[in-house]
């Protein structure tokens, strides 16, 4: 790998920025100061300062983005805004996509890596792993909707779906359904099994990783070392 992408896909400056630096003497490999920035490097190998600041080499990168409406989940898309449009170039540059879909008018929780092992495993239907919705409907969920889902919806396609847990508010106007599997748009295929409609849906936990609260809509941070090996576990990834 090239020094100046390294340094550009960690994000630790572009490459305007690291030439600069690389001609006032800010840039070293295993402690030899480098101006020529087009040098290959093993980055799991050798040592790359900036500025007296060893870089931290990762292979892989672990996002949580707070998915706004309107974007659909995917890496490109000829007509609409995908989700990786919402991440800053130097990721972009990263080749990250996101760990399943979500709806074009679905909220909340997305993984998005750049780990292909990692979320093939993880979107496996023998790994059973949750995802948990919040969701409101157009009118109150028919009473026995708990039994039917704990028995599996039967979608108007005749699709058996596995068994599931609707938590429902006080109101019946929305709660909370838990799902192992993620067929097309089958959140609102369930609704529309009771006669009713979903008019919100937001996914608020994915393989027992939680939103962040503390993200408005759009914005991202990275996983953190618990978080992905929360994944990993869930996953059976050998670390």
């Amino acid at each position: 790998m090239r020094i100046d992408k390294l340094l550009s896909e960690m994000g630790i400056a572009t490459r305007r920025e690291s030439a600069a630096t690389a001609r006032a003497g800010g840039v070293t490999v295993n402690g030899d100061v480098v101006k020529d920035l087009s040098r290959h490097i093993n980055p799991e190998v050798d040592t790359v300062c900036y500025r007296g600041r060893a870089v931290e080499y990762n292979r892989f990168v672990y996002i949580m983005l707070n998915k706004p409406e309107g974007y659909v989940s995917a890496t490109e898309d000829s007509r609409l805004p995908v989700v990786t449009e919402l991440l800053p170039e130097e990721l972009r540059h990263r080749e990250l996509f996101p760990v399943g879909r979500l709806d074009r008018d679905t909220v909340g929780l997305m993984i998005l890596t750049n780990d292909g092992q990692l979320a093939h495993t993880l979107l496996s239907p023998r790994r059973h792993v949750t995802k948990l919705y919040r969701f409101r409907a157009s009118e109150p969920v028919c009473e026995g909707a708990e039994e039917k889902f704990r028995d599996g919806i039967t979608l108007a396609d005749g699709y058996e779906c596995k068994s599931a847990v609707i938590s429902l508010d006080p109101d019946r106007m929305g709660g909370l359904i838990e799902l192992t599997e993620g067929k097309y748009h089958q959140i609102k295929r369930m609704i529309a099994s009771l006669d009713n409609r979903v008019v919100y849906l937001e996914r608020v936990q994915f393989a027992g990783i939680s939103l962040d609260g503390s993200l408005e809509r759009g914005e991202w941070r990275h996983l953190s070392a618990g978080e992905v090996s929360s994944l990993r576990e869930k996953a059976g990834a050998i670390q």
